[in-house]
């Protein structure tokens, strides 16, 4: 179990103001020049030594990524932009850092543009969190009264700026291409890559998206030193702390802060108050998101939340938004809401997304009443296999994925459904 000491996001409840001054209590803009003083290349190195993987879903290294900008410009300015969409179900971590804990965003938005060379950071912030937006914006104003941002930002001699986009609430445009598009005023529809966004990314210029949780990260890590994060968690390739935000039939839902690895039913026991009406009344967890293939209750007993451990099994620690279903749950009902949400999310640039999605939808309507047959369970299976990996961002993928995980774990479900309608119209 974390300790207290060891904690980043210690005002993630809000049980403190959000405002500067509090901030710079907990330790935040704390000699933020000694950190850029280091120099681009050190921060980047020590980012490595950290064993950050990107906190959005993807699990990129985060060093690594930073590294991908060009050491020298061309004449075009580098960007840094900070995903803040946030619209994957039953994940809502970046949104108490925005309302919570602003101000490590900022601080950590200043290091990574440091870092790679950009003058500029945009913020794309979900549509609908307009309050959150509202307190961001708050924050930024208080860091340029404070001089933490812009000309000679804290005193170190670079020069620095925070923009607050709000999105109109799209969920493909947390992929980042399709966000970039959006920041450009253009519709919200994935980029083929290449180029990556570190050559031609925001108006054609260097630019690298990362998570808020990720950037956020970043002032502590720096301070702490990268060996302190890398010695948390399971191992080096599944280090740090990890916000977990656990929804469902859980007694007591909640966003918590935990060491990366930490066994799935210890989360849910020690934070959560256990699942409703006991263990032995889960049913399936969903353990990253809404995309990532569910888990049922013998896997979820020795699971370990980490990205390896989740991928051996079959599925992704991907936003670590846990959702808890017990055995009231229609097992095929909330999957079939989840496929109705993916196709109302396709932008409709490809077509095994914009013809598949709507038909997985329309045959899952089916699998629910039991109107269907046996057979189209196989046909099912086989025409996500057909959407997923053929487009060109992952919404296919994460269309097909929640479906694959029900025919897998939950066939005779299904079977059994389909044959109680027949007993029934016969």
């Amino acid at each position: 179990m974390l300790r207290d000491e060891d904690r980043i996001y210690t005002n993630i409840y809000g049980w403190e103001p959000f405002s500067l001054k509090s901030a710079q209590k907990r330790g935040d803009w704390d000699n933020t020049k000694a950190i850029l003083a280091k120099g681009r290349e050190a921060i980047i190195e020590e980012m490595k030594l950290s064993g950050l993987r990107g906190r959005g879903g993807a699990g990129f290294p985060t060093g690594l990524k930073w590294s991908f900008m060009p050491k020298e410009s061309d004449g075009r300015p580098h960007y840094l932009v900070v995903n803040a969409d946030e619209s994957e179900p039953g994940t809502c971590k970046d949104r108490d850092i925005l309302r919570h804990e602003p101000h490590k965003l900022l601080e950590g938005c200043l290091i990574a543009g440091f870092a790679m060379g950009a003058h500029t950071a945009f913020i794309y912030i979900r549509g609908e969190f307009h309050n959150e937006g509202s307190e961001v914006i708050r924050a930024i104003q208080e860091a340029y009264d404070a001089g933490l941002l812009g000309k000679n930002a804290a005193g170190t001699g670079w020069d620095f700026d925070i923009v607050l986009h709000r999105g109109a609430g799209a969920y493909i445009c947390g992929e980042e291409t399709a966000l970039i598009e959006s920041i450009e005023g253009k519709k919200g529809q994935p980029r083929n890559k290449p180029p990556f966004p570190a050559m031609a990314g925001l108006y054609s210029c260097p630019t690298t998206v990362n998570n808020v949780e990720t950037i956020a990260s970043v002032p502590t890590i720096l301070r702490r030193g990268g060996a302190w994060f890398a010695g948390l968690g399971r191992n080096e390739k599944n280090a740090g702390t990890k916000l977990f935000c656990i929804s469902g039939h859980v007694n007591q839902p909640c966003n918590v802060e935990e060491e990366m690895g930490i066994p799935l039913k210890e989360l849910i026991e020690k934070h959560c108050g256990g699942v409703r009406g006991g263990w032995d009344n889960l049913l399936a967890v969903i353990p990253g998101g809404s995309s990532t293939p569910m888990l049922p209750k013998e896997q979820c007993e020795s699971v370990h939340m980490d990205f390896d451990s989740l991928r051996e099994l079959g599925t992704g620690l991907g936003t670590a938004g846990v959702i808890v279903m017990d055995k009231s749950t229609d097992i095929i009902h909330a999957i079939c809401r989840l496929s109705q949400f993916y196709m109302h999310e396709s932008c409709g640039q490809c077509t095994p997304c914009r013809e598949g999605t709507g038909w997985v939808w329309r045959v899952m309507k089916r699998m629910v009443a039991g109107n269907a047959s046996v057979e189209e369970i196989d046909m099912l299976f086989e025409v996500t296999k057909e959407i997923e990996g053929h487009t060109i961002c992952a919404l296919g993928d994460a269309a097909a994925w929640p479906v694959q995980g029900l025919i897998k774990h939950f066939r005779p479900e299904m079977e059994k459904r389909i044959l109680e309608y027949r007993k029934a119209a016969a």
